[in-house]
């Protein structure tokens, strides 16, 4: 029987290309396996897709029934809404360990690295198993996407070594410029509506039984969004009222002055700036040096929760 590999909802680079990357893994080893997302593609994503001459996973939100890999993430509230009916055979992720279990003994890869990629390079060395020269290309544009060009303090020396180690393998000689490339890509705003932005890079948590989503968008410059701010807001106003939602925050992060803008709508704003040592002016904040969601922000929200 085939198994299925899939991302969180909302996916972003790293979980479409750890789709396809783990999947040409397992296929090498013995296992039939095919690359899925929950989701539309990302501009930055399609971007790395095209430029490697690789296909879209497949469209696939309901699993019941089938085996699955999941990576990216181990959190119920990104996962599809049947995957308690699901096979679970493995979970390859960088994030803290959430709240996915499962009935049967499982292959797990969890590491504290900048992207899941990171880990499934680990992989293809530990079987080894040769990267294709696409896949390489794509499994190091998602790292340096999401360690935002090893700026991220999530970045290790483990992804730093696969990054160059992969861009040898595809053929890339200034890896550094094609990530530059890429996110002046991810920064281009014109023609989204404030729905496709909010939920771009968009991720749902339980804290302490309450529902809070938290979205992300990085740029190479914030003045991008001087004019956007006002509808912003109403969607996640909206976003909040739709997904019975506790808290929705949105990071508008800056990769050049290195920190985020923080925009916040929530039940109880104080949890918020209790858990950033901030006052929100205008329900927001500026948060310097903060790039990441995963090492800077959640583990402050739950702990505030």
């Amino acid at each position: 029987m085939s198994a299925y590999v899939v991302g969180h909802i909302n996916p972003d680079s790293d979980s479409i290309v750890s789709a396809i990357s783990l999947s040409y893994l397992k296929n090498q080893i013995g296992e039939t396996c095919i690359p899925a997302r929950q989701g539309e593609l990302s501009p930055e994503t399609q971007f790395i897709l095209s430029k490697f001459g690789l296909e879209k996973p497949l469209l696939k939100t309901e699993f019941a029934n089938e085996n699955v890999y999941i990576v990216d993430y181990s959190d119920l509230a990104q996962a599809p809404k049947d995957i308690k009916e699901a096979t679970i055979l493995g979970i390859v992720d960088h994030h803290k360990l959430g709240d996915m279990t499962t009935s049967a003994p499982l292959e797990c890869w969890i590491r504290p690295v900048g992207c899941s990629n990171t880990v499934i390079k680990e992989m293809y060395d530990f079987y080894k198993v040769a990267i294709p020269k696409d896949i390489a290309g794509a499994m190091m544009c998602a790292i340096l996407s999401d360690t935002v060009i090893f700026k991220s303090p999530t970045c290790t020396k483990n992804d730093t070594k696969a990054v160059k180690e992969l861009a040898s393998i595809a053929g890339v000689a200034d890896f550094k410029a094609v990530g530059m490339e890429m996110f002046l890509v991810k920064s281009a705003l014109e023609g989204a509506t404030a729905r496709e932005l909010t939920t771009r890079d968009f991720k749902d948590f339980m804290m302490n039984g309450k529902k809070v989503g938290v979205g992300q968008l990085e740029v190479v410059d914030l003045s991008v969004f001087d004019n956007k701010k006002e509808m912003l807001f109403a969607d996640l106003q909206a976003l909040k009222i739709e997904g019975e939602r506790h808290t929705v925050m949105l990071l508008l992060t800056d990769i050049m002055v290195e920190g985020s803008q923080l925009l916040v709508v929530s039940d109880d704003p104080s949890i918020v700036e209790k858990a950033f040592g901030v006052e929100l002016e205008n329900a927001q904040a500026w948060l310097p040096k903060v790039l990441s969601r995963k090492k800077q922000v959640i583990p402050f929200l739950e702990k505030a929760f």
